[in-house]
């Protein structure tokens, strides 16, 4: 759907940050099970086989306190998220409630078909979707790129240095509300890196991109396009030059919590 786009994919992606070192260093495994009938039993751990751990290092977890809980932590986020991006641009586009469970929720859904409207961590784009032509032969209106340029250029001044330390300080939060969704053995980590990589993915079609309006919402006229993941199409929408900042930045966040450095 393309009339009201959603604004997240920057700052849902960008900033769900969170604490993989102070996790990893916490972890327990559950004891094996005992032998039967002199047969050895092989062990079971309730912990998710993690692919991606963040490289120690990255930040100092247990260096300003204990952390909120989960249900209580809108206060602290919004703090570390204007310290991170500014007042004036938390101000302009936090969903102030609930900002860590709408965080991963976005997040875990980019590689879908659809967002939940409802959970996205900020507000909806100002202006209207532009499109050229009529009902049965338009176009996207290169316009609508301007939409996204203030979000934008939040995202491309981001440290990621900052941004990763934030990340590992607030990650329990974040596993905590990933589990949640119903992955009780998931790493939202992996996960994390998983959307970027399918963020990257997304192509950057030759203009004019065609549209169609078979209902009250103007969608992709190539069906291989329509049948993208939501943040991919998202991209789309942005335009070339949003587009390319947005995976620049991507990129050095998925090299931040991986075990690949950063590259300057």
């Amino acid at each position: 759907m393309i009339n009201k786009p959603m604004i997240g994919v920057a700052a849902a992606v960008v900033a769900a940050a969170a604490g993989t070192w102070y996790y990893l260093h916490s972890r327990h495994t559950v004891p094996p099970a005992p032998p039967a009938m002199q047969q050895p039993v092989a062990q079971s751990s309730a912990e998710p086989a993690i692919e991606h751990p963040l490289p120690e290092g990255q930040g100092e977890a247990a260096s300003k306190g204990p952390l909120p809980a989960l249900a209580d932590s809108d206060a602290a986020m919004g703090d570390a998220l204007t310290q991170l991006v500014g007042a004036s641009a938390v101000k302009d586009y936090l969903n102030p409630e609930s900002i860590v469970r709408h965080l991963v929720v976005t997040v875990d859904n980019l590689p879908r078909q659809k967002v939940a409207v409802d959970k996205r961590p900020v507000g909806p784009m100002a202006g209207s979707f532009m499109a050229n032509g009529d009902e049965l032969h338009a176009t996207l209106d290169p316009q609508n790129y301007a939409r996204y340029q203030p979000v934008v250029a939040v995202v491309d001044k981001l440290d990621v240095r900052q941004l990763v330390q934030m990340y590992v300080r607030f990650y329990p939060l974040f596993q905590q509300a990933y589990q949640g969704l119903g992955y009780p053995n998931g790493y939202f980590n992996d996960r994390l890196v998983q959307v970027i990589d399918s963020l990257l993915a997304a192509p950057q079609p030759a203009e004019p991109i065609e549209l169609v309006r078979p209902n009250v919402m103007y969608t992709f006229a190539d069906p291989a396009l329509e049948a993208r993941p939501a943040g991919q199409k998202l991209l789309i929408r942005m335009g070339p030059a949003n587009s390319a900042i947005v995976k620049a930045k991507l990129k050095e966040l998925r090299a931040a919590i991986t075990a690949a450095p950063l590259k300057r």
